[in-house]
């Protein structure tokens, strides 16, 4: 069967069914690849340019009534607000709340008087005496200020055996050992490098400039090697226990990021280096966070870390954490499923995005959250209990709905449905003990400061530079997460180590 083409200049031209049918069949699939690429030209946009925000809008979360939302938002043990008249009145405003200082913080009075010229009376020329006093507080900032500890140790001999022995007993004070010999480095230094480096996001050659401006040439490879130093030397050990006791836990969360090391041998510059990230629960006594630098994202290497752990194990979908002994649990993260129905949801007009598929998902995904907020102040065995009754239907109702979508595989809501079918099994090992969580968010936060701190420092010299900046980091965010100040923990840390003190009684939790 020949067919006729009609050209713009309305010239015939005769083809067959076959041809007519490949054309259709291209036409069609070139749509399809320009209806993809529009999708992700508009995703890149708006991470791009638009709020990273994945907080749902109040109008969008009651607007689709899917589930009973009153039973979700009601709260019957909070009581009425009582309505109370007040009378207009002005009053100071007051300080916010978030703006606090320490009550013991050193005060400096500056009085103000007047001259003495002054002090009379301009109505009988009397002596004017103080009958009270105005005061008004402000806050002084000293920047950071460098001395000189210059240790001087006694050395004492005996006069009577100067002059009558012929051996003279030499006895020395003791003095501390320091935290680096031959270099004038103290522990209070290297602990302030530390803590402005991976706390405060400086970076070193902007710490050498700040130094430099004080009058202070204090070169950046100076500090680094301070760094790398007492590292080695006195926080390699703590590190090493930190990785013991984490793996006796029975819940840890686990994530990677990437990072750029120079000189990797068998590697160029701008390819790509992990840091992985383990850390303990919200059911652990002693928080634990663990950052691991490996070259490579292999499943080797969480495989080598955890091959002494056994219990349940959160993790994202990367399949580098499916392939663990059987001893591990992994358990699936329900905000990467979120995520993933919120990017799809990004594409679609905002005018148009109730009922969607996208929006149904997401919207599966905030009651599936709004649930297991209620159930934060449960202990372990009451959230174990409660999740299977109230928690796991909805999930249920959830997989269902994906089952039955008819979204195309390849869109965006549909690579989201995928997903979450995907990591079904994994999903659903929450309900296998109250200590678990929907998410891994807490890993995320976790990471979060390093891959912070890499926007200002970019990238490691040496894999023996990532290896510390992997151990400073884990002691600081562990010291952190166990309400410690880093500055004075570290300090504490560089002064007792080289002085006898064991590892035990220098951990974020033994330390006193």
């Amino acid at each position: 069967m020949r067919f006729l083409w009609y050209n713009q200049d309305m010239e015939t031209a005769t083809i067959s069914k076959t041809e007519y049918d490949n054309l259709l069949a291209e036409n069609v699939e070139l749509k399809s690849q320009i209806q993809w690429l529009m999708e992700q030209l508009k995703l890149s946009k708006s991470r791009q340019f638009a709020a990273s925000s994945e907080k749902t809008a109040q109008g969008d979360y009651c607007q689709l009534n899917l589930f009973n939302e009153a039973e979700l938002t009601a709260a019957p043990d909070v009581p009425e607000p009582e309505l109370v008249e007040i009378e207009r009145h002005y009053r100071k405003r007051k300080r916010s709340a978030a703006d606090r200082l320490p009550e013991d913080l050193p005060v400096k009075e500056v009085i103000h008087e007047l001259p003495e010229s002054e002090k009379v009376c301009p109505c009988c020329d009397g002596e004017m005496h103080v009958m009270g006093r105005e005061t008004r507080d402000e806050l002084e900032l000293v920047p950071a200020t460098a001395k000189i500890i210059r240790h001087v140790r006694q050395v004492y001999s005996c006069r009577n055996c100067e002059k009558n022995s012929e051996e003279v007993p030499v006895i020395k004070a003791e003095i501390p050992e320091p935290v680096i010999k031959g270099s004038f480095a103290s522990p209070k230094a290297i602990a302030h490098i530390m803590t402005q480096k991976f706390v405060m996001g400086s970076p070193l050659y902007r710490q050498e400039q700040e130094w430099n401006r004080q009058g202070i040439m204090l070169s950046r490879q100076t500090m680094s090697n301070w760094l790398i130093r007492a590292t080695e030397d006195w926080l390699s050990p703590i590190y090493e226990k930190m990785c013991e006791l984490l793996r006796t836990s029975e819940v840890l969360h686990a994530d990677e990021t990437t990072l750029q090391v120079l000189k990797e041998p068998g590697k160029t510059a701008q390819s790509k280096s992990y840091m992985w990230l383990y850390r303990t629960g919200s059911d652990a006594k002693n928080p634990t966070v663990l950052y691991e630098y490996q070259p490579s994202r292999k499943a080797e290497h969480p495989l080598e870390f955890l091959k002494k752990f056994k219990g349940y194990l959160h993790t994202d979908g990367y399949e580098a954490y499916h392939n663990l002994p059987a001893g591990i649990t992994v358990v699936g993260c329900f905000a990467h499923v979120r995520r993933k129905f919120n990017d799809a949801l990004k594409i679609i007009p905002e005018n148009k995005r109730i009922g969607t598929a996208a929006f149904q998902g997401k919207h599966y995904c905030d009651c599936l959250f709004a649930l297991e907020r209620k159930l934060a102040n449960l202990s372990s065995q009451e959230r174990f209990s409660t999740r299977k009754e109230q928690v796991k239907p909805l999930m249920d109702e959830f997989f269902e709905w994906c089952k039955k979508s008819d979204a195309l595989p390849k869109s965006p809501v549909g690579t989201a449905i995928q997903y979450a079918l995907k990591q079904r099994k994994y999903l659903e090992n929450v309900f296998s003990d109250g200590r678990l969580e929907l998410s891994n968010n807490r890993a995320e936060r976790s990471i979060k400061p390093f891959v912070i701190d890499r926007k200002n420092f970019l990238f490691c010299n040496t894999p023996r530079g990532a290896k510390a900046s992997a151990m400073m980091f884990s002691i600081i965010e562990t010291a952190k997460e166990n309400g410690l100040n880093p500055f004075e923990y570290l300090s504490q840390v560089f002064r007792k180590a080289p002085n006898g003190a064991t590892v035990d009684e220098l951990l974020p939790w033994g330390l006193s």
